[in-house]
């Protein structure tokens, strides 16, 4: 199902169809939680996740996933606003479309990862770790990213 919200200028849509991969990639190749990303893995990515892109007119201006069961946990991935259409609320706007999306309701967790957004998913309820004992990684980082 395509969902789409419209606000001033601004598109958000969850039609793959519209996702500008190569600007996808090169953002998230320049990341630091992507750094190197080759474009296969990028597309892979897509493929296999709920992408939700954020457009001006027909220009792409950011992007965030969702990595989901579609039924009681979603993880938000690759969260970003391209420099120039910061400072608009568009992150936030982006947030709210995603934690709003009609498949995607009554999860018992949302996670996410971030080193330096913590203030805007605050926003949004969301919160460290409470018993980050319970949880448990295996976290290969000498798999490839190309």
């Amino acid at each position: 199902m395509k969902y789409e919200l419209r606000k001033d200028q601004y598109l958000i849509s969850t039609d793959k169809t519209l996702l500008k991969k190569a600007l996808i990639h090169e953002f998230l190749s320049d990341s630091y939680w992507a750094k190197g990303v080759s474009q296969n893995v990028v597309e892979k990515t897509i493929e296999n996740s709920l992408c939700f892109g954020v457009y001006k007119n027909i220009e792409q201006v950011g992007y965030a996933r969702v990595i989901t069961d579609y039924t009681t946990f979603g993880y938000i991935a690759d969260v970003f606003i391209v420099e120039e259409h910061r400072k608009r609320g568009l992150s936030e706007w982006l947030m709210r479309a995603i934690l709003d999306h009609p498949e995607l309701q009554g999860f018992r967790r949302w996670m996410l990862a971030t080193k330096d957004a913590h203030s805007l998913y605050e926003k949004f309820g969301f919160t460290t770790l409470k018993n980050p004992g319970q949880f448990m990684e295996l976290h290969n980082k000498d798999v490839s990213l190309y």
